[in-house]
């Protein structure tokens, strides 16, 4: 029962926080920078994996967790250009994170043998619900970031 309360408190927690993510990039960040912003901040959020594998000491998790950051910043990197690749960024990130929960919380083998690090208590549930807000978000806002970048004379061969 008391884990079922932590969770829910962080998925609450997880869309507070999306929400006021959209809200400040919609209302302060420029439209043609908006998708840079959450490229960005997509590399950012994978990379914090690296922290909680040297906070844990994780050493045998080092290979898998750079792996799947690089393959983050990859997508959040062409995602710029291509939001779509955005949005299967973070909804893969939503996806890694769970994967790290259901780990952690009932030891199944979810990394094909590798070891993973460990994450706090219901990080995985947190980040998962923001990442696939932030998903959602730039399916909304996609054909904004397209008009003006095509309006700006950048070329976009995902328009």
């Amino acid at each position: 029962m008391a884990l079922a309360i932590i969770m829910i408190l962080y998925v609450s927690v997880g869309v507070l926080a999306a929400v006021g993510s959209m809200y400040l990039s919609y209302r302060f960040v420029p439209v043609r920078f908006e998708a840079a912003l959450y490229g960005g901040f997509l590399i950012f959020i994978a990379a914090f994996y690296l922290a909680f594998t040297s906070y844990f000491g994780d050493e045998s998790a080092w290979r898998l967790e750079t792996t799947a950051i690089v393959a983050f910043a990859i997508l959040a990197c062409l995602g710029i250009k291509f939001p779509i690749l955005l949005v299967a960024g973070y909804a893969l990130h939503g996806a890694w994170d769970l994967l790290h929960e259901v780990h952690q919380h009932s030891g199944a083998d979810v990394f094909g043998g590798r070891q993973s690090t460990q994450v706090p208590l219901a990080y995985g549930a947190f980040c998962a619900t923001f990442d696939l807000a932030v998903a959602t978000y730039i399916v909304y806002r996609r054909n904004d970031w397209l008009a003006a970048w095509a309006s700006s004379g950048t070329k976009n061969i995902a328009a």
